[in-house]
């Protein structure tokens, strides 16, 4: 069945509070493009917020009793916000598990050469892009590069008024009768999706004139500035993203266009649930995760023990530590698996099944199962949790849609919660509707990032 859209129930006090969380979050988007700089920024919203490391509690061996506040962090990539509860960990926690990374492209570990009097930096995408999206558009680059001697130096170029933008060049239309009757992957090679970074030779007279012009301008550029060489590319990690803030979308003002809402819409909105709890019966935790966008894979992803070597040593602290008390905590926990749905788009309706499909502006989305074809790769929430769902999301007015990720057939996707899931707990997909989900610039409605963060709320208060 279709709800209604939720800007019909709000008054002038729902907007005012409404516009004051999208301001917000538009700001978070817009600062924190790679999952450094949003995990980064999360630490010190936690910390305003009464949170304490973690590392720093083990280390002094003080006990957590209900009403403690801390956080981890896992490669600078992966947050993990815990919020002690008064009720025994082995009966269980909430959870509200977001992904912080997004699709782009990163710098090779040997990115940097010369051609036709340009330097560029080769690129290798990560997560699922379109590539002809990435041509002919301002870039910025973000990131770490980590240099021998310890030192670490970040890196944000192409967002301030006054920063120079990257490009990556796109054929010209006189030229491209070929390349016009490709197939859409096709028309664009992924590898050559090369970053222009400079076209300005450096001026050296006599035998001492380099090779490479153009390319050692740039080097003398970056030792300037950041005190690197080229060999210090070997260990950075350095995104390039799309350059801009994300702003405010129709006349009306009632959408957000902005790059990483896949799936930042829910980490924000996710971390500032969290937050905005005081106390709590069952203990809250909040994950900002890495890696979902290629697997889960790694260090920080999902599928590493961060999250359960976290949750031991807190039931260490909280004095309720033990293996079985971990396996009975984690089999007894509750989760939303705080990831976007795709929006119904008009323009594309025979990929949708619309009484089925995320309407924009109608709420927070349950995604019963993801996958694709025969459900396969998901989590298939049962129809008990999925009742305990419906039941405080209504009681906590909580507008809210279910949806599956376009027609049958039509593809699909997958989240973290199949990931949780293997410990037995209960897991439901939950997010807010995304149009044009992984391209540059994603659209989301106010509407809906608002009342997700209500059910986010509600299910770490009353779940």
């Amino acid at each position: 069945m279709e709800r209604p859209n939720a800007w019909k129930k709000y008054g002038d006090a729902d907007v005012a509070e409404l516009e004051r969380l999208c301001a917000d979050y538009r700001a978070f988007i817009s600062a924190n493009k790679t999952e450094r700089e949003c995990v980064a920024a999360g630490v010190k919203l936690a910390e305003a917020a009464g949170y304490v490391s973690l590392e720093s509690a083990v280390a002094e061996g003080r006990a957590l009793t209900a009403g403690s506040k801390v956080y981890a962090v896992c490669h600078n990539k992966t947050l993990m916000l815990v919020n002690l509860g008064t009720a025994p960990l082995e009966q269980g926690v909430n959870i509200l598990g977001a992904h912080v990374d997004s699709p782009r492209l990163d710098l090779k570990q040997n990115p940097l050469y010369e051609a036709g009097d340009m330097a560029y930096l080769d690129t290798h995408y990560y997560g699922g892009v379109k590539a002809y999206h990435w041509v002919a558009t301002p870039l910025a680059i973000h990131g770490v590069i980590c240099k021998k001697d310890g030192t670490t130096v970040e890196v944000a170029v192409g967002e301030d008024a006054s920063d120079p933008v990257f490009c990556i060049s796109d054929l010209l239309i006189h030229l491209a009768s070929d390349q016009l009757k490709k197939p859409a992957s096709e028309a664009v090679d992924h590898e050559n999706l090369d970053v222009i970074v400079a076209g300005r030779p450096v001026v050296i007279e006599g035998d001492d004139e380099p090779k490479e012009p153009v390319k050692q301008m740039l080097l003398n550029i970056l030792s300037d500035k950041y005190g690197i060489t080229e060999e210090d590319f070997l260990s950075a990690e350095l995104e390039v993203v799309p350059a801009g803030a994300a702003r405010e979308m129709g006349l009306d003002r009632s959408m957000i266009l902005g790059y990483g809402q896949d799936d930042r819409v829910c980490a924000y909105t996710s971390l500032a649930a969290q937050l905005d709890v005081p106390t709590v019966e069952r203990t809250a935790v909040t994950l900002l995760v890495d890696k979902e966008e290629i697997g889960s894979v790694g260090a920080s992803g999902m599928t590493s023990r961060f999250f359960e070597n976290t949750m031991a040593e807190i039931l260490e602290l909280a004095g309720q530590g033990g293996p079985l008390a971990l396996r009975r905590c984690l089999a007894n926990s509750r989760m939303l698996s705080s990831d976007v749905s795709a929006g119904f788009d008009a323009l594309y309706a025979d990929r949708f099944e619309k009484k089925n499909a995320a309407i924009m502006g109608h709420g927070l989305c349950f995604n019963k199962y993801t996958g694709a074809r025969g459900k396969s790769g998901s989590n298939d929430a049962d129809a008990e949790y999925m009742a305990l769902v419906r039941d405080i999301m209504d009681e906590a007015g909580v507008d809210f849609q279910t949806c599956e990720l376009g027609r049958i057939g039509a593809g699909g996707g997958g989240t973290i919660a199949y990931i949780l899931a293997e410990y037995g707990m209960d897991v439901i997909d939950s997010g807010v509707a995304v149009l044009s989900m992984h391209s540059l610039w994603e659209v989301t409605n106010k509407a809906d990032v608002y009342e997700a963060y209500k059910g986010y709320k509600a299910f770490i208060e009353r779940a």
